[in-house]
């Protein structure tokens, strides 16, 4: 597995290595030891969640605090642009962006660590996106954050407006955020 940097202090892009011949391909999609190794400390995932969306769906930007999750996220059909937003306000990070394409193509893989908001377009006619979550979802734990914040201004790479559920439509400004320490 290749780890790569995202500018963020936290998130990593990850590249599972992929085993192709004749046949197909095989990749270890997880494995807990080479992760934590990547990551630097032990982190265990309690769930895991799989969604599919239509071209043009904007997701988030959702995160829960408290019980903030970590996530890994990796796309399995199809293609989407993957966003964190860093929102602990003692990081040096705190309230920047970093945004990469997610494919079934190039397998990579984001870890978003507890402290990130996370959200995400799909780019593709549709996209599956698998991700593992350090903590269980919690509905009165839920948060959302305006994808079109200009505090954050993320380059989302959109041809028009977004589809957003009424949750990713009335998201709140960073500035009026509950946020992490």
């Amino acid at each position: 597995m290749q780890v790569n940097e995202t500018g963020l202090e936290g998130p990593l892009l990850l590249s599972p290595a992929v085993h192709r011949d004749e046949r197909g391909f095989f990749l270890e999609s997880y494995n807990a030891r080479a992760f934590n190794e990547a990551v630097g400390r032990e982190v265990v995932f309690v769930q895991d969640n799989h969604s599919a969306s239509t071209k043009g769906v904007l997701r988030g930007l959702h995160y829960q605090n408290p019980r903030p999750q970590g996530k890994l996220v990796r796309v399995t059909a199809g293609e989407m642009w993957d966003v964190v937003v860093d929102l602990r306000r003692t990081s040096p990070t705190f309230g920047r962006w970093f945004g990469t394409v997610l494919s079934a193509e190039n397998r990579l893989q984001l870890w978003i660590p507890e402290g990130f908001a996370h959200g995400f377009l799909t780019l593709s006619d549709i996209a599956e996106v698998q991700y593992k979550t350090t903590d269980y979802w919690v509905r009165d734990a839920e948060r959302c954050i305006a994808w079109n914040d200009a505090d954050i201004g993320i380059a989302w790479p959109l041809a028009g407006g977004p589809i957003l559920s009424d949750r990713d439509r009335s998201g709140s400004a960073l500035r009026d955020a509950v946020l992490f320490a």
